[in-house]
This record gives structure tokens, sequence and C-alpha cells, in this order.
């Protein structure tokens, strides 16, 4: 059994980002854990993107761990549109937060990146050693190059300094505070989304972008927020660490498991003008596996969860 050697107990834990959904699911577990506290600054207080601002905020605050959810995301629409958005701002919170850490002297730092750092046609499942080995699939590249700099400057600080900053990779993720817009969300909160207005609406069909035969790996925020506490407490290597579920399933397959937990009968409708991205993006789960670590919630149980957090706060039928 792997041993802790960093307990969070009376530990001042600062969650940058901890309004979104990864943050948000880090709060809720990071209660058990007795920490002295968990600080939380939002966006109209501190923005991250602010160098100076950030640094005064974490002076003054003097966080002992700092996990870093906090980022601008969405889905390939989203990227698309705004590529010099996502790749400032996404360099400035990365690189304004770890080098003020490094002013304060924190203890442990975790940064969160994504699956999309891995190149497009990397060999499935994606092992840590992937990185920087090809291209990027070019509909989320800004986002991705943003990602992989935030892990150098983790890796880059722990060679220079000696610092424990960690680095976590976390495959799709979803649940409870998911962003539903469905100019800007990923796929699974826009499927409900789409479901739910067609089921509202009486719709005959729903329509899916691309083929449907793309595959994709998703974990419930919950869970990740759990692999990420435990990462914290047991990992101190500057490589980064796979956080995924293991199992993957087609977008098609995916939207059918969707539309059965929003009670939507109609036919499904692929749209093969539309860009598929990645074929397939399953994440090895080696790494996280040895460090005793396993996902706990299923996927048709976790969309039960998400959709009954988007009823509960978006329930009229739109477009």
């Amino acid at each position: 059994m792997v041993k802790t050697i960093y307990p969070l107990e009376g530990r001042r834990i600062w969650v940058a980002g901890h309004r979104g959904m990864v943050g948000s699911a880090l709060v809720r577990r990071l209660e058990s854990e007795n920490p002295a506290a968990i600080l939380k600054v939002t966006r109209s207080e501190v923005d991250l993107v602010d160098q100076s601002a950030t640094t005064r905020w974490i002076e003054r605050e003097k966080p002992d761990t700092v996990f870093i959810p906090a980022a601008k995301v969405g889905g390939i629409h989203a990227n698309a549109t705004w590529p010099a958005d996502f790749l400032y701002q996404n360099l400035m919170i990365a690189a304004n937060i770890i080098h003020a850490c490094h002013i304060v002297g924190v203890e442990k730092l975790l940064f969160l990146g994504s699956s999309c750092i891995y190149p497009k046609f990397a060999e499935q499942p994606i092992v840590e050693d992937a990185l920087l080995t090809g291209a990027l699939e070019p509909t989320n590249e800004w986002y991705a190059i943003a990602k992989i700099a935030g892990i150098k400057l983790c890796q880059a600080y722990r060679k220079q300094h000696g610092h424990d900053y960690i680095s976590a990779m976390p495959t799709n993720l979803y649940g409870p505070g998911d962003n539903y817009n469905l100019e800007t969300s990923h796929v699974i909160p826009a499927l409900i989304h789409k479901a739910h207005n067609a089921k509202l609406t009486g719709a005959s069909s729903m329509e899916i972008w691309g083929s449907g035969t793309p595959r994709r790996e998703f974990l419930h925020a919950d869970d990740c927020a759990d692999a990420l506490v435990h990462l914290m407490k047991v990992y101190s290597d500057p490589e980064h660490v796979n956080v995924g579920s293991g199992d993957d399933i087609t977008i098609a397959d995916l939207a059918r498991l969707v539309m059965e937990v929003v009670g939507f009968e109609g036919e499904l409708v692929r749209d093969s003008s539309k860009p598929d991205g990645t074929p397939r993006k399953l994440m090895s789960a080696d790494r996280i596996r040895s460090l005793d670590w396993t996902p706990s919630i299923p996927l048709g149980e976790g969309l039960e969860n998400a959709y009954q957090w988007f009823l509960n706060h978006k329930a009229e039928p739109d477009t």
C-alpha cells in the first residue's frame, strides 16, 4: 500500500478556480481532510491573469498547499473561435500562480493539465511518456500548448529550486458545475443539454457533430477530485500522472446513453460536415493504479448525477 508522505490535515490549502467543476469538487473532497483552511478567491476579487494581483494575494494569504484547476476551458468550437484567449490566459494563469508560489515558499503544488496535451495520433492507451512525441490535435492546440507549458514550469521550478510541484493530467471530465452552454461546452454537457431540449420540445431527432465513431474516455469530477487529493498526499516526482477511468466509449454510444438517461426516445442524427477531432483518446491508467487509486463512479451513474444537477439549475428548453 502506498504511504502518505504529505498529509493535508492542518494545512492552509488554496484551490485556485474553486467555482469551476473540478475546483468545487476539490473543495467538497478536501473538507474531509481536516485542513486548517480552504482558501478561495473569486475572479472579481483577483484576476489570475494579472501577475501583480495574483502575487499580492498569495503573499497575503500564505497557503501551504495549492491546487490549480483554474483555467479558461471550452470545446472544439470555443478553441477555434478564441485561440488567442485560450493560449494567453492559460499561459498567464499557470505562470503567475506557479511563480508566486515559488516566491512565497508554498510547500506543495499540483498543476492540473488536460489529456489534450498528447499528440493527435499517440499510441493507445496513451502513456505519460507520449508527451511531445508528435503533432497536437489542431482543434485544441492553443489550450494544449498552455497546459504543456504549465507542466514544464512545475518541472523547471522543481529542478532549479527543489520545489515539490507535481502535475496531473485528467481525461475528459463531467459532473455537477459543468458548463452547459451549447456554444462553449464539452461533449457530455452539450449532449445532456441537446437531449433535454429535444425531449421538452418534442423533437423527433437529436444531432451530434461528426461521424460519432471517435472514442473518448470520461471521468466524473468527484472521482477526479479524489484522485488529485490522493496524488497530493502520496506522489512527489517530476513526471506528470494521467488521471482517468481506463475505459472509453464512442461518441455515438455516449449520445445514446445520454438520451436514455434524459428520457429522449428520438432518432440520433450525425452531421458529417462537422469535425470529429482526435480519432481516439484513451489514457493509460497504469501509473495512477500503481499508486493505489481507482475511480468509483460508473459512467451511467455519473451521467444521472450530472443530469440531475442540470435539472436543478437549467430546465427550460432553448437553443
